[in-house]
């Protein structure tokens, strides 16, 4: 008798045959594919959805790696698996900036600030909260780096993405105040999760991934959510009600034998980060930007070594305001000029800046949070590549309770709300990006505030009424649009900051839509120019093969030579680049040398 399991399988088989039918006589749509689906789920007669566009492509893939005489009955050739995945796909948007992104938690640790608006869930780290989809995912993982990077690889190899090329963010409120025997081990171990899920197999990968639960399991570190949630109560409640910090109360939570010696295994020494770092140049799953979360008053030349040498190539810093009243009224304790200098250090390391901005803090109002965003995208100390925009809004734990409960703040109605990022929106200039304009809090969690994750669509579609053009980059992507590389203009961009003079180089369709983009530096001071980013839109394709869109076209050299050019025609001798550790053998090939924590080309 055939079991359940089995009786799927050929359920799905069929299913898939059918698309393969489908798709060597045509093209099918999502609309043939929805009316297939709920076809062959008719024929089981029991009510279920055995079959579904996210578990086909999953089986797909399980059966070409692990049944290999099944899937060699399907005769599937290259160009008609290319297919299988552009229509089985999952959320396309996720690698339609050109590369794979896994974001990753650091552990909960104490915070040296004490903002009023800040999240203090005490199963997280500082700001952060344990419904949001990465930071379910970190606590899962009891927050080893490696067993989040083998979840978030696995999740998007069953959603069809490719992983050849990713872009590691790593959160968790404040990356400084971190020890940094810490911060070399957590990096260390995102290289290795890559690495060995190029290299490795399957078996040995399951191997490892059980080894590191064990270790937590013996030490009785969970990863459980509801012995968690238990286990933080009493804690959580005390600091809601203001007897306890965020920080005493994570000093206090996790001082446990089994945290202590996990602490005591999670180092590793610059040995070991250059080595993942090496294998991982040639490796199939390459790092091609490393982005790390830190305080303004935190970035030090100091600080900044120690990143670009662990690979940083990003640095996400949390200025909220630069209304020095509203700073102080919110207990961010820290002077504007202080956050010029960040940028400033910032720039002359050649890092890409993503600044955290917020609207609606106590003490702010409308027409003041649109002059505070003026003077972030306009004056000469500031200018960030990119920005995340949000709206403030109070959550249960957030010191900001007790100003509301008093009427002292309250949130902007939508209307005011959408007013504001409008006029912000409009107001960016073409060399930024609005990465976000909302967090992942569940609406759950908002006791006051926006609730609606439509917000960016909602502010965009105003942005459209005015008739006004948008200038800054997320709104302009090609995205999965399919853009042939002979309809794309050379555009510059020229301002200057503080320092150096910047020139935002871009492939543009006639009708302004970004296909790719380099960001230069030519400093005030020294004969070396930077290359601070370079970026071609599109789906992400696999390395050495061409994808859908514009990648792998020769964008993103010609603009490397286009900015050599300028950069030799405005006198600088030499030109460094911030490149990522997996993107290190692309500017050799472009005639790059390795120069210390840079690669370096003579002009």
């Amino acid at each position: 008798m055939i079991d359940r399991e089995e009786q799927d399988r050929c359920a799905m088989e069929a299913a898939l045959r059918e698309v393969l039918d489908a798709l060597a006589t045509g093209q099918p749509d999502a609309a043939w594919l929805d009316k297939t689906l709920r076809r062959h789920n008719r024929l089981a007669h029991d009510g279920t959805r055995r079959i579904a566009k996210k578990r086909l492509l999953p089986f797909y893939l399980e059966t070409k790696a692990h049944d290999p005489q099944r899937w060699a009955g399907w005769a599937v050739d290259e160009a008609t698996e290319q297919a299988l995945i552009r229509l089985l796909r999952a959320k396309p948007r996720r690698t339609a900036s050109g590369v794979a992104t896994i974001t990753v938690l650091t552990k909960p640790w104490p915070c040296s600030s004490r903002c009023l608006y800040c999240p203090n869930d005490v199963r997280m780290p500082k700001s952060y909260l344990t419904d949001e989809p990465a930071c379910q995912r970190a606590e899962r993982n009891r927050f080893d780096p490696y067993l989040q990077v083998m979840a978030r690889l696995r999740a998007l190899w069953a959603m069809g993405h490719p992983t050849d090329k990713v872009e590691l963010i790593v959160l968790g409120g404040t990356w400084s105040d971190y020890p940094e025997q810490y911060q070399r081990w957590f990096i260390e171990q995102l290289f290795c999760a890559l690495n060995d899920a190029g290299s490795k197999t399957e078996e040995e990968l399951r191997d490892r991934i059980a080894q590191r639960e064990a270790f937590y399991d013996e030490l009785g570190i969970s990863g459980d959510g509801a012995v968690l949630a238990t286990a933080a109560a009493p804690f959580q409640r005390r600091v809601n009600e203001g007897e306890l910090t965020y920080a005493q109360a994570i000093a206090k939570l996790y001082d446990t034998a089994g945290q202590r010696r996990a602490a005591e295994e999670q180092e590793a020494t610059f040995e070991a980060v250059e080595k993942a770092h090496r294998q991982n140049e040639e490796g199939h799953h390459r790092v091609v930007g490393l982005v790390i979360e830190t305080r303004p008053d935190l970035i030090t030349v100091e600080s900044l070594t120690l990143m670009r040498r662990l690979g940083c190539t990003k640095v996400q810093m949390g200025i909220q305001s630069l209304d020095e009243t509203v700073l102080a009224r919110n207990k961010r304790a820290i002077a504007v000029e202080r956050i010029a200098e960040a940028f400033c250090l910032l720039r002359r390391f050649g890092f890409k800046i993503h600044v955290h901005f917020m609207v609606n803090l106590l003490g702010a109002t409308a027409e003041g949070d649109v002059a505070d965003y003026g003077r972030l995208v306009s004056e000469e100390p500031f200018l960030p590549d990119e920005v995340k925009l949000y709206p403030c809004c109070l959550v249960e734990s957030a010191a900001l309770r007790k100003a509301h409960d008093e009427g002292a703040w309250q949130p902007y109605d939508e209307e005011e709300l959408v007013g504001v990022l409008v006029a912000d929106t409009l107001a960016t200039p073409a060399y930024m990006r609005i990465s976000r304009m909302i967090r992942d809090i569940s609406a759950g969690d908002i006791v006051a505030g926006n609730k609606k994750t439509n917000l960016r669509q909602i502010v965009e579609q105003r942005v459209e009424a005015t008739g006004a053009p948008v200038r800054e980059i997320r709104h302009r992507e090609i995205a999965t649009d399919g853009i042939g590389a002979d309809e794309l203009l050379f555009d510059c961009v020229v301002y200057r900051p503080l320092g150096s003079e910047e020139r935002f180089l871009q492939w543009v369709t006639p009708q302004g839509r970004i296909a790719g983009f380099l960001r230069l530096s030519l400093p005030d001071e020294g004969l070396v120019a930077m290359i601070r980013e370079v970026h071609v839109y599109g789906m992400a394709a696999r390395l050495h093969e061409e994808g859908e869109g514009v990648q792998h076209r020769g964008l993103g050299r010609a603009l490397v030579e286009r900015a050599c050019d300028q950069a030799r025609q405005a006198g600088y001798h030499a030109i460094d680049v911030i490149s990522a550790v997996g993107t290190r053998g692309y500017y050799r090939k472009l005639g790059f040398e390795n120069n210390g924590l840079y690669q370096r080309r003579q002009l």
